[in-house]
């Protein structure tokens, strides 16, 4: 047996690279036709096959454009086509194919709820060149055509998404790709560049136009959207609804990372807890989200745990009970089985805490757990905590702390795991390991699907601008891996934290990071990345062709461990004997937070400012506040003639003396060239006594962008504009007094072009852009009561009545709260 083991790990070692997340994304519809990605698979070579052939591959499919044709199967020796087209705009996935120009041959109809959860389809088009039959199979359903007239040979020339004069193609992705019958070519699609694709043996068979590799998901993370509370929020992640919550006392905006949609539910009452730290966990099973604070100074007593019904958005208050002190950055798990929640560590009144405190649902009571045995967990907070059921153990890593657990004594890094096994009250230290880098966090959740490895996020929280990084632990020896490229994070304040998701149904990791400016306010940003994640080394890693020995080699081992597994598979399903074998509608939303593909070359000043390198690797963490000062000022004056040196250092610097403002001067100036010159198109240049920001058709900038649309007129860039606008409101993140000219401008002229084309377009009834226009405007004037009439009037012209008073009640909370008196208007008055 150690020797099928040690052959098998041989084999894993050859398959590790094909382990790894890849494919190809085919940008459809959603994009300019120039845009489009079509995939020529044989285009350097000529196949041929007799008998018959095989096309195999797994789809996944996206709501951005949900109707078009997949792929085109030519002849070079006859005229005939046939095609795939696809429908999901239904309740149902519709497939069919297609003898091009005369009929439809195959219609598979299969649920789109059932489908979704698995996320990739199994799809293999099969001609028996023979019987003159085509064979359609989706997952486990077979669906059979006759195909008359099929030749003896074929000679294919297969075209996936846009091809020809076939335009109307849907978003979607491929990967797994195989062709042919006896004599097969496999098609990995794990390239991350370039036009050219290989087949498993390395050579360049195939081209591709517009391609997007899914590898690269699988290092960089993408952004997905943000939000933002003027109020204390907290934040969660519903595996089985697919959805991000953020929430607080008033409100919940929900994000589904399927269809990039994000609706917001104003509560019809607040939610009873006094939100201090936002913390929560989700019962998916009851479908509520459970808000709780563990400690308040108030002496009253009060709501300390309340439910949200996440059918009916109602408030439930669940527990008064308070713990002993705050506990800031504790660990916690859920156990659904039990209906228990527990919570670990934590900081608060100078103390670190050692303890493991439980919530029962059932009893509402808080408990702690005690009468534990063997190895002894130092107090400590900012630890990572995880459940693996398989062996109903709790799983502590790292964090900060001491021995006594009094904040006085100092404080150090811990870098070890703790098991705790629920079953015997056993804790066991697994290990702990050196560290030589920067000392590191990690986030308050682990991934732990198995007993070999766990993943977390950690950064570095002693410095304001940090970033997060991926990390892979072993549960044996705790030897690591950094996964992924970095995410930034602003850790100036203690509430500000982050978490770490895993989806196993969509085979994504979704990090979502909330950052306090005050303690009270925050914002938050929700990012995901393929799993499994991979390093840069995996990235830039592509195997070049093999000699026939090692395929070979390969082919022999995978035989003999396939028979190996199989042997093992049938002889424990013959001794265990066991043999195992859950709709929900989708609400239509209106919220423009949808997916969005950031450009390569960009600069984004409308909502969370972004900026983009030339490889499309989100490099705004290199802006610090001086560089961003200095960037946006000099781009305001660009509009003109530029800023002098004199003014720049008035505004930047308006109490240093001029011997040090020269010197910083420099730096900043230095720094920023630095960030500018990680992009194509733009230049930071001084000229005739004037800074300005001088770019050129390469370099995109939306506020730039944004000028030339109303200045040159919008009939012809409506649609660009509203994209432009919906991202948010302008400079949004940047509160500080010296850019409330630069704010103040551009609102000034927005605001007077909005108001034309609101009425504009409600007048030639295209409401879906009044919507988006209306929303623009609130952006600039929250309380503007013409975009509130317009806007209601536009959801009731499309029977989204629900939607409009969702929309009016919160526009009336938010003038209560702003003007301290009720709105005057009824919401009949305004239909």
């Amino acid at each position: 047996m150690k020797l099928y083991l040690y052959i098998f790990f041989i084999l894993s070692c050859f398959y590790s690279q094909t382990a790894l997340s890849q494919g190809l994304k085919f940008c459809g519809g959603e994009q300019s036709i120039d845009k489009r990605t079509s995939y020529d698979v044989f285009k350097n070579s000529s196949v041929v096959f007799s008998n018959y052939f095989n096309i195999d591959f797994k789809i996944a499919l996206y709501p951005a454009k949900e109707i078009g044709y997949i792929l085109r199967i030519k002849n070079e020796k006859s005229d005939k086509i046939y095609n795939l087209f696809y429908d999901g705009q239904g309740s149902s996935f519709v497939f069919k194919f297609n003898e091009e120009g005369r009929s439809s041959l195959i219609t598979a109809e299969l649920n789109k709820e059932e489908q979704l959860d698995k996320h990739w389809l199994r799809m293999i088009i099969s001609f028996d060149l023979k019987s003159d039959s085509i064979r359609l199979t989706v997952n486990d359903r077979v669906f059979r055509a006759v195909a008359s007239g099929l030749p003896e040979k074929y000679y294919p020339i297969i075209l996936f998404g846009k091809s020809d004069h076939i335009i109307d193609t849907p978003s979607f992705a491929i990967k797994e790709l195989s062709v042919g019958n006896n004599e097969k070519y496999i098609f990995p699609l794990r390239e991350n560049e370039g036009s050219i694709v290989h087949d498993s043996k390395g050579k360049a068979l195939g081209e591709v136009l517009n391609p997007q590799w899914l590898i690269n998901d699988a290092y960089h993370w993408s952004f997905k959207t943000s939000f933002k509370s003027e109020t204390v929020a907290g934040a969660n992640y519903n595996v089985r609804k697919k959805e991000i919550y953020y929430f607080n006392r008033d409100a919940i905006s929900i994000y589904n990372v399927r269809s990039g949609e994000t609706r917001t539910k104003v509560f019809d009452e607040k939610c009873p807890v006094n939100l201090a730290l936002g913390t929560n966990f989700i019962d998916t099973k009851n479908n509520r989200l459970y808000a709780y604070e563990v400690y308040h100074n108030i002496t009253d007593e009060q709501p300390m745990i309340a439910s949200l019904n996440l059918d009916t958005y109602q408030w439930t208050t669940e527990s008064t009970e308070r713990l002993p002190r705050q506990l800031h950055h504790h660990g916690a798990y859920y156990d659904p089985s039990t209906d228990k929640y527990t919570i670990f560590g934590g900081f608060g009144n100078m103390y670190y805490s050692k303890n493991f405190y439980c919530f029962d649902l059932n009893e509402r009571k808080w408990s702690t757990l005690d009468g534990f045995s063997g190895d002894k967990i130092l107090p400590r907070y900012f630890s990572s905590v995880g459940y693996l059921k398989k062996t109903n153990s709790i799983y502590v890593f790292g964090g900060m702390g001491n021995e006594s657990g009094e904040q006085v004594v100092g404080r150090k890094y811990f870098y070890d795991l703790h098991k705790v096994d629920l079953n015997t009250k056993h804790i066991t230290k697994l290990w702990e390991i050196p560290w030589d880098k920067n000392n590191v966090v990690p986030v308050r959740g682990m991934v732990i699907l198995d007993d070999s490895c766990f993943y977390t996020l950690c950064y570095p929280e002693h410095f304001s601008k940090s970033f997060l990084q991926l990390y892979r632990f072993s549960l044996k020896d705790g030897s690591y891996e950094i996964q992924g490229d970095s995410i930034p994070i602003y850790s100036d304040k203690i509430t500000t934290n982050a978490n770490l998701y895993y989806d196993h149904q969509l085979n994504n990791l979704y990090a979502i990071v909330q950052e306090f400016a005050d303690d009270v306010s925050s914002d938050l940003k929700v990012y995901s990345l393929a799993f499994p994640p991979i390093t840069a080394d995996d990235l830039t890693n592509y195997p070049k062709e093999e000699s026939g020995i090692i395929v070979l080699i390969i082919i022999g081992l995978t035989c003999i461990c396939i028979s190996i597994i199989g042997y093992l598979i049938y002889r424990r399903f013959v001794q265990k004997n066991k043999n195992s074998r859950n709709s929900s509608q989708t609400l239509r939303m209106l919220n423009n937070d949808k997916e969005r593909i950031d450009k390569p070359n960009s600069i984004y000043l409308f909502g969370e400012f972004t900026v983009r390198d030339r490889n499309n690797k989100d490099i705004t963490y290199m802006f610090s506040t001086k560089l961003r000062q200095m960037f946006f000022l000099v781009l305001q004056y660009s509009i003109e003639d530029g800023i002098t040196s004199q003014r720049l250092s008035n505004l930047i610097w308006p109490d240093k003396p001029e011997d040090k403002v020269k010197n910083s001067r420099g730096v900043t100036i230095n720094h920023l060239r630095k960030a500018l010159g990680e992009l194509d198109g733009i230049e930071f240049v001084y000229d005739k006594g004037y800074f300005k920001i001088v770019l050129t058709d390469e370099c995109y900038c939306d506020f730039v962008r944004c000028i030339q649309i109303i200045s040159t007129g919008i009939e012809e860039n409506r649609e660009e504009l509203i994209e432009i606008l919906t991202r948010g409101k302008f400079l949004r993140s940047s509160d500080q007094a010296l850019f409330d000219t630069f704010k103040i401008d551009m609102e000034h002229k927005l605001e007077p072009v909005l108001l034309i084309e609101i009425e504009k377009s409600f007048t030639t009834e295209a409401y879906q852009t009044t919507i988006n226009l209306t929303e623009a405007l609130f952006n600039i004037d929250p309380l503007n009561d013409e975009a509130l009439v317009f806007q209601t009037k536009a959801l009731q012209r499309l029977k989204l009545n629900e939607e409009a008073r969702i929309r009016y009640q919160a526009f009336v909370v938010e003038y209560k709260k702003t003007m301290g008196s009720d709105y005057p208007h009824p919401y009949k008055d305004l239909i």
